[in-house]
């Protein structure tokens, strides 16, 4: 019973359904490496392991401080919640938020000692725009520019990183090809604001869904994917991807069924499933484009 609780916990912790938010990006920043440097497996997995590290602390953050401006309450949407339903203290979350981070401080360490403290600028001020993301008076997640905002720092930033390391410099392709996964990354907050608009706009917040409204920001969730997919033709009508990039085609499937189950009800079960759908199209769409780019 205890080892169940404890899962329990581990699972509204970390929210695994919003990690491919911080995989995604690390596995086609590193495809888009494989043939220009030597491929560096202990790099790879540091990064991915700080990226997931990162996002996880970002989770436990946010959590917190929901709870501490009374937005959490235990009949919201979602598998967020170790405060408001199992009784966890907030000071027990924000000690293991700390425990976290410092921990992916220290992959983030060997990751710059072995190729440039650049990488430490970039993780640090990665770091700054997750807690202003989470946290402070006017935390940017209550705002209309939360989706562009996490978009930028866990797409382009974090593939442009994971590129760097494997081949030491950037380039104008990865920085373009890192822009489908930014949309992505946005559409996974932009499905979790339609998600919770109902909750939000009790909260207080100004998402971007509830300025638009429900309508507005599902017909954007769709314009969202559509623009995923037309950069990524983009580059291979001119040569900047192989044709097996045409892989990613099979995510397709997931990038319509979200928005359809979106417009089609407001049951909560329903909501949260369709949230399930838009983060499984990224992290279907992702590895599918790191296999496309083990291919020339």
């Amino acid at each position: 019973m205890q080892s169940k609780r404890i899962m329990t916990l581990g699972w509204r912790l970390l929210r695994p359904p919003t990690l491919t938010a911080s995989i995604a990006p690390v596995l086609v920043g590193t495809g888009l490496a494989f043939h220009n440097a030597p491929f560096h497996t202990l790099l790879f997995l540091a990064m991915l392991i700080s990226s997931m590290l990162i996002q996880a602390v970002a989770n436990m953050i946010n959590e917190y401080y929901d709870f501490r401006r009374g937005l959490d309450n235990e009949h919201m949407v979602g598998i967020a919640g170790t405060i408001v339903r199992d009784n966890v203290k907030p000071n027990t979350v924000l000690f293991i938020a700390v425990g976290t981070l410092i921990l992916a401080i220290l992959f983030g360490y060997y990751i710059a000692s072995t190729t440039s403290w650049w990488v430490a600028v970039a993780g640090i001020c990665s770091m700054v725009f997750m807690y202003l993301y989470s946290s402070g008076p006017h935390p940017i997640s209550s705002t209309p520019f939360g989706e562009i905002t996490a978009g930028i720092i866990m797409g382009p930033v974090i593939v442009l990183i994971s590129y760097f390391i494997q081949t030491g410099h950037i380039t104008g392709r990865a920085a373009l090809a890192s822009a489908p996964i930014g949309l992505l990354i946005g559409a996974i907050l932009l499905a979790n604001n339609i998600r919770d608009i109902t909750h939000d706009t009790e909260g207080g917040r100004r998402t971007l869904p509830i300025v638009i409204g429900r309508a507005g920001g599902i017909r954007t969730l769709r314009i969202t994917f559509v623009l995923a997919y037309i950069i990524l033709l983009f580059m291979m009508l001119f040569q900047l991807l192989s044709w097996w990039s045409l892989l990613t085609f099979l995510a397709i499937p997931f990038a319509l069924r979200g928005p359809r189950l979106f417009a089609q009800t407001t049951e909560h079960k329903q909501l949260q499933q369709a949230f399930k759908m838009v983060s499984q199209t990224l992290i279907v769409f992702a590895v599918l484009l790191f296999i496309s780019l083990l291919f020339r």
